[in-house]
């Protein structure tokens, strides 16, 4: 026994040591009142003396009450905190010499007790709503943009950004038919110079029978909707950057003919488009690339389009104020409405103070003409910029998707922050007003028309990440024309998408103060009625693989500083909870606007944010990693470290779950059901289909048929869900991760397929891959 006893007493300093210094923070006593057991079982049993086991029994006993106090009957916490435990009592189970029979008895009936009662918490269900949506049609003939019923001619399937199909086919009576069709392989694979977040997360269109979509080197690949086979493929040719952020395309974007122009003739077989003459273009694709250019190509051969800007290549750096190289580009679609594409752009999070702008520009769609130009620094100023101007540095962005309404002629951005993205003091009032907001623009002149904030003065990073979805929401006054916009911190915003106003209501609540010198914390921060928002963390909410890495959560917890949501960066360091993975990313939500309901993948991971002031003697170590790690914020006085809040282990230090999905009314405003999403099968060493609420990044469909089509998750699966209840009903393996969002549409025989792009995504670390996977029912 003398390995025991070693292993007892250094378990029990480690637990004491640590007990006593989250004691001096404040914190719980439990660690240390067991690191004193452990010592004197390790006492015990290298003495041998025989009450060890009922000292060690007692504890357990003592151990199970402690946690059902903090966690109630909930299996993750449990198995957090008395899995260790358990094991660690096996030994002492056998040590027939240390004492007689009788005792050895008694600790057995201990140790069966407490595992029996842990393990029986498996099968208690916590962390559910369970709901009902209403299935019925509310609003008759609603408006889904002029798409045909067949098709999916925009990101968000129309310029609405809905994500909702009219098509049927598909049910949550048949949809476990669903098979395989087809599987294509792009080609598009990460290199050795790229960045780390190499991602798939395209979205395809169909257009006719063509499928359209891009790869992250910003190829754009054309299929044949009924056999996958490949048509065409434009490579842009943009090589490595180490200075992006982000290497991954969202989509393209379409123009349909004009009424009295030929349709586009389609041509079969595979060809490598780049090597075409350049044509004059009837209908055209917009392909944006991560080398700042925006490339018009022609739909039926994947030659650019010489009719727009360049041979059909636009240069998006023109007037950029610190054009750096991989500090802008686009990696979302532009928008194509009333005769001009609007394009916006990402800016690099942290890196230079002296940065791009993060204007909003609007081309003639034929000649790649600028018509107007719409900085937040200047919002007023739409006119088309002089060749001897600039635009103004590090102005807020947007780099998701934005949505348009034609009939009213406007278009609504997602905006995002000024850079550096922690620090204030560096903002004018103009981009302070329109920061972290949705924007309504004219489509004609690029003037504002209304503008609502998520964030004031936002020091978080919580960018607007999702597109606006648009449909016409059944009220008490009738039918208002309405937009709804999920946040990052779990707001989901329900607003008049003619007026800015809200349609369920919006609050403003106090939030917590203190900053660095020469910042300020706005005092309070709006809230909408509908939400997906965490109750505040506690230290009890703390988590681990064990009970050691748990206590290391904990004291983590107490050293960091945190005083709920919108708690200020700083020196010391800050819990970001919701975290800068967003409850909301782009991924966003789907909308039904005939059932008038939404759903979407609510989740749940806590950053933490630090403040490095450059005169110390803190070494800054590697700086500029992507949006994870130390961003050097060149020009300012501090850099900022972000990263998500993970035990020693690599695992979240809030409790599970972390992921969920969700429906909601958008009438009534209100959440209907909410369950876990999402296993543990593809982040641990054995294929361990456990259900646990896995964090993930992508979006939802929803179908006519009321099936939601979704993957997402960090496990490699297609799921189909029912829209009435969220409950799962079919799931598929996919060969890589599903972190795009999926789209459907029917074949030149009628039949519903069911297609998404599955790569994976290197910030999350799911399997990389270039597939292109189609799903239809068995024939």
């Amino acid at each position: 026994m003398g390995f025991i006893a070693f292993l007892y007493l250094l378990i029990g300093l480690v637990l004491f040591g640590g007990g006593l210094w989250l004691i001096s923070l404040g914190g719980s006593w439990y660690f240390a009142i067991a690191g004193v057991v452990f010592l004197l079982v390790a006492a015990k049993v290298r003495t041998k003396r025989g009450n060890a086991q009922i000292l060690y029994g007692l504890f357990l006993l003592a151990s199970l009450i402690w946690s059902l106090w903090e966690s109630g009957y909930d299996w993750w916490p449990l198995a957090s905190r008395m899995g260790l435990l358990l094991v660690l009592g096996i030994p002492l189970l056998f040590s027939f010499r240390l004492m007689g029979r009788t005792r050895i008895s008694r600790l057995t009936a201990y140790w069966w007790l407490v595992a029996l009662v842990t393990l029986g918490s498996i099968f208690n269900e916590t962390h559910t709503l369970e709901g009902q949506l209403n299935t019925s049609t509310i609003v008759q003939s609603p408006k889904l943009g002029q798409v045909p019923a067949a098709d999916w001619y925009s990101y968000g399937r129309s310029n609405l950004g809905q994500r909702y199909s009219p098509l049927e086919r598909i049910t949550p009576q048949n949809v476990r038919q669903l098979e395989q069709a087809w599987q294509y392989q792009t080609g598009d694979v990460k290199r050795k110079g790229d960045i780390g977040e190499f991602t798939y997360e395209a979205t395809p269109l169909k257009v006719g029978n063509t499928l359209y979509l891009c790869t992250p080197h910003n190829w754009l690949v054309a299929l044949d909707a009924d056999s996958g086979e490949q048509r065409w493929v434009y490579n842009a040719k943009v090589g490595e950057d180490n200075q992006r952020q982000h290497q991954t395309c969202r989509g393209v974007s379409y123009l349909a003919p004009q009424a009295g122009e030929p349709a586009m003739m389609l041509q079969s077989g595979s060809g490598a488009a780049e090597t075409l003459a350049s044509m004059d273009c009837d209908a055209q694709l917009f392909l944006p690339t991560s080398d700042a250019k925006l490339i018009a190509l022609d739909p039926a051969t994947g030659a650019r389009c010489k009719n727009f800007a360049e041979d059909g290549v636009l240069d998006l750096l023109h007037n950029m104020p610190f054009p750096k190289s991989g500090y802008y580009y686009s990696t979302s679609p532009p928008v194509v409405a009333k005769g001009v594409v609007v394009v916006a752009g990402s800016v690099n999070d942290n890196y230079d103070i002296n940065s791009p702008s993060g204007v909003i520009r609007a081309y003639d769609v034929k000649t790649g003409a600028l018509k107007w130009n719409w900085d937040s620094a200047n919002p007023t100023e739409t006119q088309p910029i002089a060749k001897d101007k600039l635009y103004a540095t590090s102005s807020p962005n947007s780099w998701s998707v934005a949505s348009a309404d034609e009939a009213l002629g406007l278009i609504y951005i997602p905006m995002g922050n000024r850079t550096p993205d922690q620090l204030g003091m560096y903002r004018t009032p103009e981009e302070e007003m329109y920061a972290s907001s949705v924007v309504a623009l004219r489509l004609d002149n690029g003037q504002p028309a209304w503008v609502q904030q998520f964030v004031h003065h936002d020091l978080w990073d919580m960018d607007t990440p999702a597109q606006p979805s648009l449909l016409d929401i059944q009220t008490d006054s009738g039918l208002v024309p309405g937009l709804v916009v999920p946040t990052k911190q779990g707001d989901v915003y329900v607003l008049n998408r003619q007026t800015g106003q809200p349609i369920h209501p919006i609050t403003e609540v106090a939030a917590p103060q203190g900053t660095i010198e020469g910042d300020f914390a706005s005092p309070t921060q709006p809230e909408s009625a509908l939400n997906f928002n965490p109750p505040p963390l506690e230290e009890k909410d703390m988590w681990g693989a064990t009970l050691i890495d748990q206590l290391y959560c904990r004291i983590q917890f107490r050293q960091l500083r945190y005083e709920g949501r919108y708690t200020p960066p700083s020196e010391q360091g800050t819990i970001v909870f919701p975290g800068n993975f967003g409850v909301f990313n782009w991924g966003g939500i789907a909308v039904d606007p005939e059932r008038q309901v939404m759903f979407g993948m609510p989740l749940y991971l806590a950053f933490t944010s630090t403040l490095i002031k450059k005169d110390s003697s803190a070494s800054l170590g590697e700086v500029n990693v992507g949006e994870h790690g130390v961003n050097a914020n060149q020009g300012a006085d501090y850099a900022v470290s972000l990263k998500p809040f993970l035990s020693p282990l690599g695992v979240p230090c809030q409790q599970p779950p972390w992921g969920y999905v969700a429906g909601a009314d958008l009438s009534q405003g209100k959440v209907v059901y909410q369950h876990r999403n999402g296993t543990i099968r593809d982040l641990t060493p054995l294929p361990l289909p456990i259900e646990m609420g896995v964090p993930g990044i992508g979006g939802p469909i929803i179908t006519k048929g009321g099936v939601v089509f979704m993957a997402a998750a960090v496990d490699n699966y297609l799921r189909a869900y029912d829209l009435s209840d969220g409950e799962e009903i079919w799931k598929a393996r996919l060969p890589a991760g599903g972190q795009a969002t999926p789209m459907t549409y029917l074949n030149s025989q009628g039949e519903q397929m069911v297609v998404i792009v599955a790569g994976g995504h290197g910030s999350i670390g799911t399997t990389l891959g270039d597939y292109v996977v189609a799903f239809q029912l068995k024939k």
